[in-house]
């Protein structure tokens, strides 16, 4: 951990100058430089009015935390194929997904594919068909949506999806909280 380069990203994140914070701090604006430069080392003490006076405490400062993926590519991904029921395959879009609040797949089947039922739960889930036509069974009932059409729902029955057409079928799949 670069402890100088922190500092001084906290420091003009707060929109100070080393002036103002060797003021606040009652330090030199020199050792302020130093510090940010790593010339300089502060003692605890010194660091923790340091970080105080930068809206800051020393557990904050030191836990790491991961910067947010944004972003996931093909190779972020994970692929299940299943040729009994599914006869075609699911992408988890986003890893690790079980974490979150939600939880996409891409769900592809080929002609008699259907998902696995799932069991009622809590929350919601929403699809959009990318492409050919599925069946959305819900408890008893069934429904029908085509190439650009949505679903939303909430799991209070067993339910699944089933391509209904001669062609493959693609179902952008989100479910809250995670259940796939």
């Amino acid at each position: 951990m670069d402890i100088g380069e922190k500092l001084k990203q906290l420091r003009t994140q707060r929109n100070l100058t080393q002036e103002e914070m060797a003021d606040r701090c009652e330090l030199s604006k020199g050792f302020i430089s130093q510090v940010e430069r790593n010339l300089a080392s502060p003692s605890i003490a010194t660091l923790t009015d340091m970080l105080e006076c930068l809206g800051s405490n020393l557990h904050e400062f030191f836990t790491a935390s991961e910067p947010e993926k944004v972003v996931f590519t093909q190779t972020d991904m994970f692929e299940k194929t299943d040729g009994e029921t599914l006869n075609g395959s699911i992408t988890w879009l986003i890893p690790s997904a079980q974490k979150n609040k939600m939880e996409p797949i891409l769900v592809v089947m080929e002609e008699g594919g259907q998902t696995s039922e799932d069991e009622p739960h809590e929350g919601e889930e929403f699809g959009y068909v990318l492409k050919g036509t599925v069946y959305i069974i819900i408890g008893q009932k069934r429904f029908k949506a085509r190439m650009g059409d949505s679903f939303s729902l909430r799991p209070t029955l067993p339910h699944y999806i089933k391509n209904a057409g001669k062609t493959q079928a693609r179902v952008l799949w989100v479910s809250t909280p995670p259940s796939f």
